[in-house]
């Protein structure tokens, strides 16, 4: 049985101060401005164009945050602030902070939500905002590519398989495939200016040869195929329970006899009330989309029956399912 919280810790969760004080410091690029030189107030806010006293507040905030250090009244960056959130570190993380910021105003409406069940949002920031999506995915490309194999081996692939990644981004999980299965051949479907990222990032893997590039809308346009893998891969919370079967069905039509559907998400369990991170994940869906929502695994194991699909089982808990066509 879990503990209960003590009133310290709910107090903990209802301060969002130092949550929004790093984020305006990565908004104002305090810690590229820092990089490797320590720096005065007076000589931060002539970079930044701010006020001195008020910047001194927040700087100071950071010390005791840990991110950054203050010797003789000058300040520096941590080691962890220097490798993550200096803009032009090959670790920068600092795009996927910008669109935790850019999101704030809209949970800034979560109450009205709630109280109205209207979203207050008619398009998601990727689409008003197409320069931080590309910026994000490829921090998530980054990040991605640590697990992106051993998922890959779970599947435990033979032969030449044609696999469709759909919605696939930086096509992360493609190139991972690629490189564990030395005979596939991937696909990459997704919009194209979400390919112009895909195409960098598959030259980089040199994998120009074995992963081609479809661009279009995937509840629209046709898939190509047939394949004998299609990924769906954290898509599918971006819509409604309708839109996904309706894509279920039709990337059945698109697989090979025999071929798998592998749709991995972020699902709640039977509950709705676990996993933790996932229950606040959907109501960062709930404030930050039109439609998408959180499923469950039986959401995604009823849109899979209903296209025909057999064997279906859950590989791993509240992460993925596989259907055989």
């Amino acid at each position: 049985m879990s503990r209960e919280l003590s009133l310290s810790e709910i107090f903990q969760l209802g301060y969002y101060w130092e949550t929004k004080i790093l984020l305006t410091a990565v908004r104002l690029d305090l810690f590229t401005v820092l990089d490797g030189r320590k720096k005065t107030a007076c000589e931060i806010a002539a970079r930044i164009g701010a006020h001195e006293q008020t910047l001194s507040l927040l700087l100071n905030a950071l010390v005791a945050i840990r991110l950054l250090s203050m010797e003789g009244g000058s300040y520096g960056n941590s080691s962890v602030a220097e490798k993550h959130l200096v803009r032009h570190s090959t670790q920068f993380i600092g795009h996927l902070l910008l669109l935790h910021d850019a999101e704030w105003e809209n949970w800034g409406k979560l109450d009205q939500t709630i109280r109205t069940g209207r979203r207050s949002v008619d398009r998601h920031l990727f689409e008003t905002d197409p320069e931080l999506g590309s910026n994000v995915l490829a921090v998530l490309h980054r990040i991605g590519r640590q697990s992106g194999p051993e998922f890959a081996k779970r599947l435990q692939l033979i032969g030449g398989i044609r696999m469709l990644d759909l919605g696939g981004g930086a096509g992360t999980n493609a190139i991972a495939f690629c490189q564990v299965y030395p005979e596939l051949a991937a696909t990459v479907f997704d919009l194209p200016a979400t390919l112009r990222l895909t195409e960098k990032t598959v030259k980089e893997a040199g994998l120009e040869s074995r992963v081609s590039l479809l661009p279009g809308d995937f509840n629209q346009d046709p898939l190509g195929g047939p394949y004998d893998l299609v990924l769906m891969s954290d898509i599918l919370h971006y819509q409604t329970f309708q839109t996904n079967e309706a894509l279920v069905r039709k990337v059945a039509a698109h697989l090979s006899p025999g071929g798998r559907l592998v749709i991995k998400d972020r699902f709640l369990d039977e509950t709705g009330t676990g996993p933790a991170w996932t229950t606040a994940f959907a109501v960062h869906i709930l404030v930050n989309t039109q439609e998408g929502s959180c499923y469950k695994i039986a959401d995604a194991v009823q849109w899979m029956t209903k296209a025909g699909f057999d064997s279906i089982i859950e590989l791993e808990k509240t992460a993925v399912v596989q259907g055989v066509k």
